[in-house]
């Protein structure tokens, strides 16, 4: 379960892991997404940088987001997994980030308890788990790297694993160089948040791509924001909404005066496009691979298209993936991986000076998982379908 940067609910997946040899066979056996109620999204939205909060706030959200967890677990194991299953795992809700100005990690913050999880469901729950890469010197992220490098791995040309959520994030594999995966910038974030101020917080995010489609695209606040430090930054590198928030793009917007709301989406999107492109093009990638929200977008994924004409871009259902679903399995992964004390990261991906076991294991109604442990990692990940 995970409810990534654009906060706008809880994705639940569910499925059967085995090891076959050195394999990984995950059999997707559902998927779902829970809306947050819209008091607790605000609620969230209002604490994220560069607001203020208190401890009090921090608290009372870690136990809100950990029952709207719960609640959605409840719900997906009754759905999906006859009513019971061995193992959960919570990524919860980022609110934090850390990274200092040197462009090191340093911590992260996930709220949505996960006792209230355990207690709801009777099922162990790993949880917690970017905390152990980043004390292992890496970011805590791209964790889709994980599950990019034993899916695709075996690819005789360069392939990019690109993810549209709040944030832009890839993993690159390929011609036999280590894994390579880092945030690349804002996918959906600014776009959101140009979105909500066009319509008053009535709409939050721009459906089909419209307000894209119909606006233009403003060459003055385009090339600010394409100015931003980030983008030049050396992998491996991470980021979130501490930088690429509202403030942050209506800051740019009135440096370059009055514009529209949809030109204001337009170049967002635009934007986005154009990073993860700039990328792709520096990396050589021949294939992309693409999941989250931002696949939903056709103006985008178009865009997208225009400035890689020489690159198959196709979204991860095609592997047996959902697109939505991706970073609900990944964490399934994840944590099948933990239970079985084997790493969950990969260390030429996030930084880290060595792969580690991810997250802390909560015992369930009846203690912790009875597995056969392994010695060595997986090769290799099989979707079956």
């Amino acid at each position: 379960m995970i409810s990534g940067t654009s906060m706008d609910g809880i994705d639940v997946a569910v499925a059967d892991l085995q090891f076959v040899g050195d394999t990984v066979e995950l059999r997707p056996l559902g998927a779902a997404t829970h809306d947050y109620a819209a008091d607790l999204r605000a609620a969230l939205g209002a604490v994220m940088p560069p607001a203020a909060t208190t401890a009090e706030e921090i608290c009372r959200l870690d136990t809100f987001v950990g029952q709207a967890f719960a609640e959605a677990a409840r719900a997906a194991v009754d759905r999906f997994g006859g009513g019971a299953v061995d193992l959960i795992v919570s990524h919860g809700q980022t609110i934090f980030h850390w990274v200092d100005p040197e462009g090191r990690a340093r911590g992260g913050l996930q709220l949505g308890q996960p006792a209230w999880i355990a207690e709801a469901t009777g099922a162990p729950v790993v949880a917690d788990v970017r905390a152990r890469d980043i004390a292992a010197g890496g970011h805590g992220a791209p964790l889709a790297s994980t599950l990019d490098e034993l899916l695709l791995g075996g690819s005789k040309e360069i392939a990019g694993a690109l993810n549209l959520g709040g944030i832009a994030n890839i993993t690159i594999v390929g011609s036999g160089a280590p894994t390579l995966a880092f945030d690349i910038g804002p996918a959906n974030a600014l776009i959101d948040a140009a979105v909500s101020a066009a319509s008053g917080g009535a709409e939050a995010f721009d459906r089909d791509g419209i307000r894209a489609s119909r606006g233009r695209v403003d060459a003055a606040l385009l090339e600010r924001l394409l100015a931003d430090p980030y983008y030049r930054r050396p992998p491996p590198k991470s980021t979130g909404k501490e930088l690429f928030h509202g403030a942050y793009l209506f800051e740019h917007v009135a440096a370059v005066g009055a514009l529209e709301p949809d030109d204001i989406v337009a170049t967002a999107t635009a934007l986005t496009a154009i990073t993860v492109a700039d990328v792709c093009r520096e990396f050589g990638i021949e294939r992309l691979v693409v999941s989250g929200g931002g696949v939903d977008n056709p103006t985008l994924m178009e865009r997208l298209g225009a400035e890689l004409p020489g690159v198959a871009i196709a979204p991860i259902d095609g592997y047996g993936i959902p697109a939505a679903a991706k970073e609900a399995y990944l964490f399934a992964l994840i944590g099948f991986l933990t239970v079985h004390e084997l790493p969950g990261s990969v260390a030429s991906a996030t930084g880290a000076a060595s792969p580690a076991v991810l997250g802390c294991v909560l015992p369930g109604r009846h203690g912790f998982p009875d597995i056969v442990r392994r010695t060595s990692p997986p090769t290799r990940l099989v979707v079956i379908t």
